[in-house]
């Protein structure tokens, strides 16, 4: 074995357990805990000739104070990035409470449909997504979504016994798929139409 791998194993053996009980003391989750004493002996492996034989304990619990600083900094942005987003989204976003991500019924209705009709609708009604953006993001060819969405909304209909915003039909008057623009919702129409009556 490499004399650096030795010494870092032995590093590794000698403080495990007290850069871990310094990371718990400081954190709330163990999960956080747990990825700062990974990242602590990430950086002491990187630089294993700079730490000293002796004091290595104060050098490792230096590290893992900077990669706690660095955690703390990283979790406050993401939470000022998140209450932002929410104040924002509570701005744009309408209130579609009677709309079809929920509706119970539909909800239902979808999840009693294989797992591939549900996924195509759940693109198309709750991503508000035409045949052609479905086919990018499920890989496969307009050519084949378009009648595998309307065979899944026909059997939606089915299960529903009613139509509501499914594949060759109109939402309700006023209403427009969730994430959905009236210019993609007419867009969408002219994709679903059969090639032929193009």
């Amino acid at each position: 074995m490499e004399p650096r791998e030795e010494t870092f194993r032995r590093l590794y053996a000698a403080h495990f357990d007290a850069v871990l009980g310094y990371a718990l003391r400081r954190t709330d989750r163990p999960e956080d805990a747990a990825d700062v004493v990974a990242e602590t002996f990430i950086v002491a492996r990187r630089r294993i000739g700079h730490v000293p034989a002796d004091g290595s304990r104060p050098r490792l619990y230096a590290v893992a104070r900077r990669v706690l600083a660095n955690q703390r900094r990283g979790d406050l942005r993401r939470r000022r990035l998140g209450e932002r987003l929410r104040s924002d989204l509570a701005v744009v976003v309408p209130d579609v409470s009677d709309d079809v991500v929920q509706r119970s019924d539909v909800n239902d209705a979808m999840a009693r449909l294989s797992a591939r009709d549900e996924e195509i609708l759940q693109l198309h009604l709750w991503e508000g997504l035409e045949p052609r953006e479905i086919s990018d993001v499920l890989g496969l060819s307009p050519a084949i979504v378009r009648p595998r969405l309307s065979r899944a909304g026909s059997r939606l209909r089915a299960v529903l016994g009613h139509d509501f915003g499914l594949p060759g039909n109109d939402p309700p008057p006023g209403r427009t798929h969730p994430g959905e623009s009236n210019r993609s919702r007419s867009v969408r129409r002219s994709d679903d139409q059969p090639e032929a009556d193009r």
